[in-house]
């Protein structure tokens, strides 16, 4: 049996017949299987818009080398009484846990929200009257933030391929569909989320592992340099283990571990605002048309140099999605994307944010807890500025001329837009360079400043970032772990699950030794 790799070019809306009648005439051959290992979008020539596919084919007619079996993360069982505390159902907090239990320890995971089902009811209600929950919102809940999400499994580290198949294996055996394994840029969406995280919760306790809901971490006791106690409103619960995967948004968890001791810095982030258009906008700037067939809806990724102040770009694009309210406490108002598995909404939607320095910022050397004083302080703003959950708005073109917006514009948000002078809300730096950006990005998609900015994003990445150890432990405290978004190690669905799976397999191998 051999085995070789062809790149091949199809159109759009190709069929699995094609695709094999292409192989077959390509090699010369009639009997065969085959994979795809890789499929991205090419469109770099409107007229000539099409699929680039790397597939893998094997055959007794071919010669050449086997296809090496890929590697796999391996977790060794060793039943054990140790427990381990996870706090946060996240992609890191459940992935760690789920590990942890297959491993053989006895696992734990509180979650200081609603299951997911119960979870989207909040929401809707939400949505509907405005009225914030702090149990089930956006921010807090079975599967974390990214539940209600586009579910995007775009990873740019190289150094977590095994996590990386362990993850999407997983999605694939909860329900995912097999794309996700080649695409070149694989999303889930909410809608196949909301039911993939069940079937893995079902799977973690079918193995013994054990889960609960509505159960905030309130404290942590530590004695001789070990977390010996998290305090919850359940109760006080005592394990050899604990990985705290909170999020980036659980402000009060990340000031909880720094006064018990928790070493932090302040780090480079990000804040801005999403900006939103037509759909069709955005699919006949990129393709030449309003639709093209075989592929959902078309996307952007854009960078700036701006006004050379601070480097500017768009980040979690939402094709065909809806822009959210994101807040997770009653007092603040945030704006994040999603998009269901099809794309197929009438809007676009991305973050369009400024790297920032806190230190630079502001002028002088700033705490942990400055920088997230610093962060919650603008999240206020934004919900003072409007008094409610309504996004205050402009045009891009008002954002670029700082002229004050006047009419009304459709939108996917569910709050409601308020005009206003969306630059004086943001530190003038980075409206500056928001500002020359949307210029520029204006100049590189036709129609671009035709679209609305709202809202503030501030979750694209944490301010501030745990110590760690090389063996992944916080600093100086051997039994605890801090994973995911919030431990400022990792952004996204993969990174943050590959994190919590590497902490996992730090206390794995400690307690083979």
């Amino acid at each position: 049996m051999g085995c070789k790799e062809i790149t091949l070019k199809f159109p759009t809306d190709y069929s699995e017949n094609q695709l094999r009648n292409k192989i077959e005439k390509e090699l010369n051959i009639k009997e065969f299987s085959w994979q795809i290992k890789r499929k991205s979008l090419d469109a770099r020539k409107k007229n000539r818009v099409h699929w680039q596919i790397l597939v893998s084919v094997s055959s007794e007619h071919l010669k050449g080398v086997v296809s090496p079996v890929p590697s796999t993360l391996n977790i060794p069982y060793k039943k054990t009484k140790e427990k381990v505390i996870v706090v946060g159902s996240g992609p890191a907090g459940f992935f760690s846990a789920f590990v942890l239990q297959k491993a053989g320890f006895d696992t734990t995971l509180i979650e200081r929200g609603s299951e997911v089902g119960k979870r989207a009811e909040g929401i809707r209600k939400f949505e509907e009257t405005g009225e914030f929950d702090p149990i089930n919102n956006y921010a807090f809940g079975e599967g974390g933030a990214g539940t209600f999400s586009d579910g995007k499994l775009t990873s740019r580290s190289k150094h977590i391929l095994l996590e990386r198949e362990f993850i999407i294996s997983s999605y694939i055996d909860a329900g995912a569909p097999e794309s996700i394994k080649y695409m070149a840029y694989p999303h889930l969406g909410s809608d196949n989320l909301k039911k993939i995280i069940e079937v893995l919760r079902k799977q973690f306790l079918d193995i013994g592992g054990k889960l609960l809901f509505e159960t905030f971490l309130e404290d942590i006791k530590i004695k001789d340099g070990k977390v010996c106690e998290a305090i919850t409103t359940n109760g006080v619960l005592e394990a050899d283990k604990f990985v705290v995967a909170s999020g980036n948004s659980a402000y009060e968890t990340y000031r909880m571990l720094i006064d018990r001791g928790i070493k932090f810095r302040t780090k480079n982030c990000a804040i801005g605002c999403r900006i939103e258009h037509p759909q069709e906008i955005i699919n006949k700037a990129q393709w030449g048309k309003k639709r093209l067939r075989g592929v959902k809806a078309a996307e952007y990724r854009l960078t700036s140099s701006g006004n050379g102040e601070l480097p500017v770009y768009t980040f979690c694009m939402c094709p065909g999605g809806s822009i959210i309210p994101s807040a997770a406490y009653s007092d603040t108002n945030i704006v994040n994307g999603m998009s269901l598995y099809d794309r197929n909404g009438k809007f676009s939607n991305a973050a369009c944010v400024a790297g920032i320095n806190l230190n630079s910022l502001n002028g002088r050397e700033m705490s942990p807890v400055e920088a997230l004083d610093w962060m919650e302080c603008l999240e206020k703003k934004f919900y003072d500025h409007t008094g409610s959950f309504k996004a205050p708005f402009c045009t891009i073109q008002n954002f670029i001329e700082q002229k004050e917006p006047k009419g009304t514009f459709e939108t996917s948000y569910p709050l409601g837009l308020e005009p206003a002078a969306l630059w004086d809300l943001l530190p003038a730096e980075v409206s500056n360079s928001i500002s020359a950006g949307l210029k520029d990005f204006s100049k590189k998609i036709k129609g671009f400043n035709t679209g609305i900015i709202l809202g503030l994003e501030s979750k694209s990445s944490a301010p501030i970032q745990v110590l760690r150890e090389k063996d992944g432990f916080c600093a100086g405290i051997e039994n605890l772990y801090v994973v995911g978004e919030g431990s400022g190690w990792s952004g996204g669905i993969i990174s943050s699950a590959a994190d919590g799976i590497k902490a996992a397999m730090h206390i794995i191998k400690k307690d083979l030794k």
